[in-house]
């Protein structure tokens, strides 16, 4: 992929779909699952931008902006929103089934039985 990036034969626009190929798949398995916070998605962010960055040969002493990098490359969904968008669905998906309720039970809070006590358990002494 190195060579690739830096060859002035391959056109941005197939640099682009190769990396919407065979990188980002990689990337979204199984990341309905994932827990996003704030870190996490600066984080997502910030592995787009550096393969983007890869892919043009930007360095990162050449002050450029990351919108402008969007910009050039027409790119119109971040990659964090797309894996928020397979949480959501996701989501939608488990809370519509009918057949295994368990999941939507969970979700709902619904599950029975008691918690457990709060602190330490005391041993038994002997």
């Amino acid at each position: 992929m190195q060579n690739m990036n830096l060859s002035g034969t391959i056109t941005k626009a197939t640099k682009i779909r190769l990396d919407k190929a065979l990188i980002f798949p990689i990337f979204f398995y199984a990341s309905e699952t994932w827990t996003l916070r704030e870190t996490e998605k600066k984080r997502i962010d910030a592995l787009e931008m550096w393969c983007w960055r890869r892919m043009l040969g930007v360095n990162w002493n050449m002050f450029r902006t990351n919108k402008s990098i969007l910009y050039e490359l027409s790119i119109k969904q971040r990659l964090s929103s797309a894996v928020q968008a397979r949480i959501l669905s996701f989501f939608g998906h488990v809370f519509r089934r009918y057949d295994v309720p368990i999941e939507r039970l969970v979700v709902q809070g619904k599950v029975e039985g008691a918690r457990p006590s709060a602190g330490r358990s005391r041993g038994s002494s002997t």
